[in-house]
């Protein structure tokens, strides 16, 4: 039970987490992975080496302490966490785990400043915490499992189709082993892909965008290879390695980012390889022969790194449904291409009364929400997906 006194010494030990920075989340993960290597096989270790989750977890740590007594504010993290924990199969037993390492490093690095009074309130603190995501894990385990075509855990699927979309991007098709349905998912969530690139020894693990509208039958990712050589461990493996009848298993559909059903202008927009779940929402919103306005921004390097072109061309004109194209690097010279980067000055937008989706680098996505909130466009009305551990903006 988390008391008053409990949240009041929390409280109290913030500056001693601002003062200790990311060194204690560093070493949070070294005696992690020391005293429990088969956790290797769960957490990215690419974003261990880069230092992107060490960063991730000591910023959520930190924002669980300032907000302790008003955990409501949390509520849409904590819901974007529990859906991306259910897609690496977290389980009651890893949070016992990472609780007894949090305490301990926190001993480890303040062994003055860790009182008993400290030690209690912080262990009741994170069961706390520990709790309300085991709980909201096991009803989204659950709902999955119960769904018609859902399941539990990994499900074996065979690579059917690998399409080249782009100069970076290719598209997977697959189909389970079992011949069985799969389960629905919402334009705009993710899925899990477990296998062991030659070039890893360990499980690896990622999450991508679905790519197409739901079928029942089938699931399409969409996966950018990556140059560098850490970031790009498990997308050039898929690309280079994963051949037409190879077996992947996969996890199920999974995301808090999804298009909202409701009457209003939709705003979709998307950089580099952030254009795979738009692609999702923009068939789907097509399936449903949408009747109010929608836009379709896209940014990328050039139109040898346009995926989807023709088929955005396509359902755009059909529907007749406003698209844009930026290219950085290449001179503009079809119709609603634009040279340079984006600019939302060029285009009317809905900005009161339009929901608007962006997806890419965490970079373009703080640009794009800074810019659309100057043209009156309200937060709450800014929706984004974020890859890899995850970033405010």
């Amino acid at each position: 039970m988390l008391t008053t006194e409990h949240i009041n010494v929390v409280k109290s030990t913030i500056p001693l987490l601002e003062s200790g920075g990311t060194a204690i989340t560093e070493h949070f993960y070294k005696r992690l992975f020391s005293h429990n290597p088969e956790l290797k096989d769960i957490f990215n270790m690419s974003n261990q080496e880069t230092g992107r989750q060490k960063t991730a977890l000591f910023e959520a740590i930190l924002a669980y302490a300032r907000n302790i007594d008003n955990l409501a504010v949390l509520k849409h993290a904590v819901e974007r966490i529990t859906q991306k924990h259910t897609s690496f199969h977290i389980q009651p037993e890893h949070y016992q785990v990472v609780g007894l390492h949090l305490i301990e490093t926190l001993r480890e690095l303040l062994p003055e400043q860790f009182t008993k009074q400290v030690e209690d309130a912080w262990t009741a603190a994170y069961g706390v915490l520990a709790t309300v995501f085991i709980n909201r894990e096991e009803e989204l385990y659950s709902e999955r499992a119960e769904s018609l075509g859902g399941w539990r855990g990994k499900r074996a699927f065979c690579l059917v189709a690998k399409e080249q979309e782009s100069s970076l991007v290719t598209s997977f098709m697959f189909e389970p082993m079992d011949h069985q349905p799969v389960m629905h998912y919402k334009a705009g969530q993710f899925i899990g892909i477990e296998l062991t690139p030659k070039t890893s020894e360990h499980v690896e693990i990622r999450q991508y965008s679905l790519s197409t509208k739901p079928n029942g039958k089938s699931y399409r990712i969409s996966v950018k290879r990556e140059l560098g050589e850490k970031e790009g461990l498990m997308s050039n493996h898929l690309h280079d390695n994963l051949n037409v009848g190879d077996l992947v298993d996969l996890h199920a559909p999974a995301g808090d980012f999804i298009l909202i059903e409701r009457k209003a202008p939709v705003v979709l927009i998307s950089a580099g390889v952030g254009i795979t779940p738009m692609q999702a929402m923009l068939e789907t919103l097509a399936e449903l022969n949408y009747a109010e306005p929608v836009y379709y921004l896209h940014a990328c390097e050039n139109s040898a790194q346009h995926s989807f072109e023709q088929r955005t061309h396509d359902l755009c004109t059909e529907n007749n449904w406003q698209y844009h194209t930026w290219y950085n690097t290449e001179e503009a010279d079809k119709a609603n291409t634009h040279q340079g980067l984006i600019n939302f000055s060029q285009i009317d937008l809905p900005k009161k009364e339009g929901d608007f989706y962006l997806c890419g680098p965490v970079g373009f996505m703080k640009f794009a929400k800074d810019e659309l909130v100057k043209l009156g466009v309200s937060e709450s009305r800014i929706h984004y997906e974020v890859f890899g551990p995850h970033s405010s903006f």
